[in-house]
C-alpha cells in the first residue's frame, strides 16, 4: 500500500508538467475533494496561530496522499503525528490487500464482498500515530471505516489534527529547537507585518524549509521540503489561501486559473 501511494504522489506531482499548466494538481478530483472538505477552516486557524496556510495545506496532501493511505484513513491523523499514550495509538492491525489493485481494505462491509482468493491477509504494526476516531472506537481494531461512513466527523478530525500541529506539535515550547525557531520567526514576522505576511509565497517557503529536510525535524529527507513547495506551487495554495481569507468560497477560489 505504501508503494501504492508513492506512486499515486509521483504520478500526481509530476503527470502536470506534460501539459505544462499552471496549477497542474487542480485537474485531479482526489486532489480538489481532499482541499475542500478543509482548506478554509485550515487557512483560519494556521492565520490565528501565526502559520503559513498554504504550506500546512501542501504538507497535509504529502503527507496523507490526499488521504489516500488506510492509516490516514482510520485514524483521520492526516498530519502523521505520533501520539506517546497508548489510548491515542492506532493499534497493530490484521488488514487484507485487495490484489489486483494493491489496496489495503478496513471497511468489514466492504471486505466481505470479495472472493478468499482476491485478498491477501496481512498483520499490519503498530502504528504511533494518534488516532482520532472518538471513544470506544480509539486505539481499538472496532469500527475502522468510522470516518469512511461519517464524512462530517472526518472533516473534523483532520481539522482538529490541524490545530494540533499549529497549537502543540509546532509549539512554541516544543523541546525541537527547528520548531521553537520556526515559530520565533513567524512571529516576529507576524509583529512587524501584520497576518498578511503568512500569506505570502516567500514565507510559506521559508516556513517548509525551517521545518524539515534535516535532522531532528519533521521530516529528515532533504527531498521532502521540495515535494512540499512542489505541491505547493503546482496546486496554486498560496493564491488559494489568499482568496479563501478574502471570502471568497472553495469552488470560487479552486476554479480560478
Amino acid at each position: 500500500m505504501k508503494y501504492s501511494i508513492h506512486l499515486l504522489l509521483f504520478i500526481t506531482l509530476f503527470h502536470g508538467d506534460i501539459d505544462n499548466k499552471i496549477y497542474s494538481l487542480r485537474k485531479y478530483s482526489h486532489v480538489k475533494t481532499f482541499y475542500k472538505s478543509i482548506a478554509k477552516e485550515a487557512t483560519k486557524i494556521c492565520l490565528k496561530n501565526n502559520i503559513p496556510p498554504a504550506s500546512l495545506l501542501a504538507i497535509t496532501g504529502l503527507e496523507s496522499g490526499w488521504n489516500k493511505g488506510y492509516v490516514g484513513k482510520i485514524s483521520g491523523n492526516i498530519l502523521s503525528l505520533n501520539s506517546t499514550k497508548k489510548n491515542r495509538q492506532l493499534p497493530a492491525l490484521y488488514l487484507p490487500t485487495l490484489i489486483k489493485e494493491n489496496k489495503v481494505l478496513f471497511d468489514s462491509v466492504k471486505i466481505k464482498n470479495y472472493k478468499p482468493s482476491e485478498l491477501n491477509w496481512k498483520k499490519r504494526p503498530e502504528s504511533y500515530k494518534k488516532d482520532y476516531r472518538p471513544l470506544p472506537f480509539r486505539a481499538t481494531t472496532f469500527n475502522l471505516a468510522y470516518f469512511e461512513n461519517n464524512p462530517s466527523e472526518k472533516t473534523k478530525a483532520h481539522l482538529q489534527n490541524i490545530t494540533d500541529f499549529v497549537t502543540t506539535f509546532i509549539g512554541r515550547k516544543s523541546r525541537l529547537k527547528v520548531y521553537r525557531n520556526a515559530r520565533k520567526k513567524m512571529d516576529s514576522l507576524v509583529n512587524i507585518h501584520g497576518k498578511k505576511i503568512l500569506l505570502d509565497e516567500k514565507t510559506n517557503i521559508d516556513f517548509v524549509n525551517s521545518i524539515g529536510g534535516r535532522p531532528n525535524s519533521y521530516n529528515f529527507r532533504e527531498t521532502w521540503p521540495k515535494k512540499v513547495i512542489n505541491i505547493l506551487k503546482k496546486a496554486g495554495l498560496v493564491a488559494l489561501s489568499k482568496q479563501l481569507n478574502n471570502g471568497e468560497s472553495f469552488m470560487i477560489a479552486w476554479n480560478k486559473k
